[in-house]
């Protein structure tokens, strides 16, 4: 009997290791399916730190656990009771008291229902062979896409497949982010926070999404396709190779393509989005494009002006309306993310001239592209109304042809302009002259004047002995500060209301004119910053004087008493810069 039992034991362990169950099977907590080679693994588990039980698929290779799919990630178990039967209704997931958590959901009674985990990760769900698939988890991706996935919708069946981000590392139930391909207009991928549209990867140009740099492959990863047809529409990743790589989204709202290196152990990020802030939704508004090497990011299209230079989300707007004439022009623009497709029209069999050409006859057509730019590029988009949501990039990107008013209707603008520039401009140099004027009467009310030898970078002002009167009420004792050797010091006030020294030398000096101004000019150059500044001197019929600015702190009183004046010799490069 015991015999028979570690036998029994030994069939369901060796069951539980197999890549499929059938309805005499199960699979219990601690149990697993195992893809036929290896590469996926079925299971429960736990999150992080979180003591809730899932039903998930993961990479049997990988370590730590990465979790690539989970069936019940809105109803989580809450003990180690879980099983995982097939019936002929389809997949259960029960608990220890035969509640249903998690269903496939599938209409069809089966006779011979088969559950099978393929070694692309999907789990698969067919009556009796491959070929009467029923139900797939392909068909209801969480946050990873895998090789041989679809993303996109179908328009028969209703099916839209998108991922979304786990709530967190914790919890893979629904987060806020999710990746769609949005098919209004031309199709195109989007990121979306709840409904807000977070970021656009773009449309899919042949080689890649508009919005999304080319990926540099050391190893070829997969054969990128884009499908668009009538009954359906979608991306997909066909493994090209032994390379793993996936495509997700995490909590944080990144999109990310991590590539496995069996070699290191770890995952390698090869690309991730939204890069920098241009990627973000029509960050710059509408007409304008989006700059990451230059300093003013924002930049409005040729004949476009800001709306609010204050506000770039508002964007801009046309400096003349389209008049709808011919010859309206369509310059070019190079490296762009292409403008939001989600209210643009599209033709795969035109070529560019074709698209140019109905774009033109369209008065409503405000832009048009190649929608296809592989082997020289094919098919038109044309789009309507302001143009959203465009980035420059250095590399990749693609060419868009933008409509604005004529060449002549701008020739005539810029006429005017020079016209308003050159007004301008003349109004500017009459207020300058007209202030300078004003300026020099005023300094020779004042009695000043530069002194005619001085250098340019010196300011020293020679002020007229009426000026000096004036300031120190005809030299009035109670101005008097002190007497030096040299003569009285007195203080003053200029018209203007500076407060200045004035120290008159006394008429027995015995100095010549030339003599008193390389002195003052020696003074100038070899006074200390600390000092008190010299402001200029007056020299008139017997009279010099030494005019400084006034310092109540008596430096003033240092300066003028203690010096050592005949201590001032000129060396021969003191002259030669005075000369």
């Amino acid at each position: 009997m015991l015999g028979a039992y570690s036998c029994l034991l030994f069939i369901l362990g060796a069951s539980a290791a197999n890549d499929n169950i059938t309805p005499s099977q199960s699979i219990r907590d601690g149990e697993t399916l195992v893809s036929v080679n290896g590469t996926f693994e079925l299971g429960f588990f736990s999150p992080g730190t979180s003591a809730k039980r899932y039903l998930g698929i993961w990479y049997k290779r990988v370590s730590p656990r990465t979790v690539a799919w989970v069936a019940n990630r809105e109803t989580p178990l809450t003990d180690q009771s879980g099983l995982l039967n097939v019936t002929s209704k389809g997949i259960v997931l029960l608990d220890g008291r035969d509640r249903i958590f998690w269903s496939s959901n599938t209409s069809i009674t089966m006779k011979n229902p088969v559950v099978q985990l393929m070694d692309s990760g999907n789990l698969v769900l067919t009556d009796g062979n491959y070929n009467s698939l029923l139900w797939q988890s392909f068909d209801h991706p969480c946050d990873t896409l895998l090789p041989g996935m679809k993303l996109g919708r179908n328009f028969k069946t209703g099916m839209d497949r998108h991922l979304s981000s786990w709530k967190s590392i914790n919890d893979p139930a629904p987060g806020e982010f999710s990746l769609w391909i949005d098919t209004h207009g031309f199709p195109q991928l989007v990121l979306r926070k709840g409904s807000v549209l977070q970021y656009r990867a773009g449309s899919w140009n042949g080689l890649g999404f508009t919005g999304t740099p080319p990926l540099k492959e050391n190893v070829p990863l997969c054969d990128y396709k884009f499908v668009i047809n009538e009954n359906e529409v979608y991306y997909e990743c066909d493994a090209k190779g032994p390379a793993v790589s996936r495509l997700w989204v995490n909590q944080s709202g990144l999109v990310l393509r991590s590539i496995w290196s069996s070699q290191q152990d770890v995952w390698f990020l090869a690309y991730y989005a939204p890069l920098d802030r241009c990627d973000l939704y029509s960050v710059c508004g509408a007409n304008a494009r989006c700059t990451t090497n230059s300093s003013r990011r924002c930049d409005c299209l040729e004949g476009f002006v800001p709306k609010s230079p204050n506000n770039w989300s508002e964007g801009c707007v046309r400096e003349r309306e389209l008049k709808c004439r011919n010859g309206d022009e369509f310059p070019k623009y190079v490296k762009l993310k292409l403008p939001d497709t989600s209210s643009s029209w599209f033709n795969a069999s035109m070529n560019l001239k074709e698209c140019s050409e109905l774009c033109s006859k369209n008065c409503s057509c405000t832009a048009y592209a190649n929608s296809d730019v592989e082997r020289g590029g094919s098919g038109c988009l044309l789009w309507f109304g302001d143009l959203m949501d465009m980035k420059e990039y250095n590399d990749g990107g693609q060419d868009l042809y933008i409509r604005i008013a004529s060449e002549r209707g701008r020739s005539v603008t810029k006429k005017q302009v020079g016209i308003i520039i050159a007004s301008v401009l003349l109004m500017a140099m009459f207020i300058v002259a007209s202030l300078f004027c004003i300026w020099r009467k005023k300094l020779k009310k004042q009695g000043l004047t530069k002194m005619s030898h001085m250098k340019e970078d010196m300011e020293l002002w020679e002020f007229d002995f009426a000026s000096i009167a004036k300031a120190t009420d005809n030299f009035a004792s109670y101005n008097k500060l002190g007497e030096g050797g040299f003569g009285p010091v007195y203080k003053g006030t200029l018209v203007e209301g500076q407060e200045i020294a004035v120290k008159r030398l006394s008429k027995g000096s015995g100095q010549g004119m030339e003599e008193f101004k390389n002195e003052v000019t020696l003074i100038a150059r070899l006074q200390h910053r600390n000092l008190v500044k010299l402001l200029g001197c007056c020299i008139q019929a017997d009279e010099s004087m030494l005019i400084y600015e006034y310092m109540p702190n008596k430096s003033l009183d240092f300066f003028i008493f203690d010096i050592d004046w005949n201590g001032l010799m000129l060396t021969r490069s003191s002259k030669s810069h005075i000369s």
